[in-house]
């Protein structure tokens, strides 16, 4: 896989943690378990913020940068989706024209609720 090394310095974040996962239909599969994992075009947290949903709190564990290409229906179980195609269909019908690129890069944000 090429995902940029951990080890390495991120660049500035893009948007804040608050907006990380704000559609309603994936803040209930946060809060159900179903998705552990949300991509963006940019970053939006550093390892180790915590996300607040409906008064649940989750760390980001890792971010790291992966190509479209790289994904595989495994990987997209984390985002709550069942296969490839689905959660490539569903991101299309959020960003319509937007098109979609094997090599275009994302930010993965993996996260795990904290354990009180």
């Amino acid at each position: 896989m090429t995902n940029q090394s951990e080890n390495k310095t991120l660049p500035p974040k893009t948007c804040s943690v608050e907006r990380l996962v704000t559609l309603e239909a994936d803040v209930k599969k946060v809060l159900a378990g179903e998705k552990t994992a949300t991509r963006r075009n940019g970053r939006y947290a550093d390892p180790g913020e915590i996300m607040t949903l409906e008064g649940n709190d989750f760390v980001v564990d890792k971010v790291y940068s992966q190509s479209l290409g790289e994904l595989t229906d495994e990987i997209v179980r984390t985002e709550g989706y069942a296969s490839v195609e689905e959660y490539k269909q569903s991101i299309l019908s959020y960003h319509p024209g937007m098109p979609w690129l094997p090599q275009m890069r994302v930010w993965v944000h993996e996260f795990r609720p904290v354990k009180d």
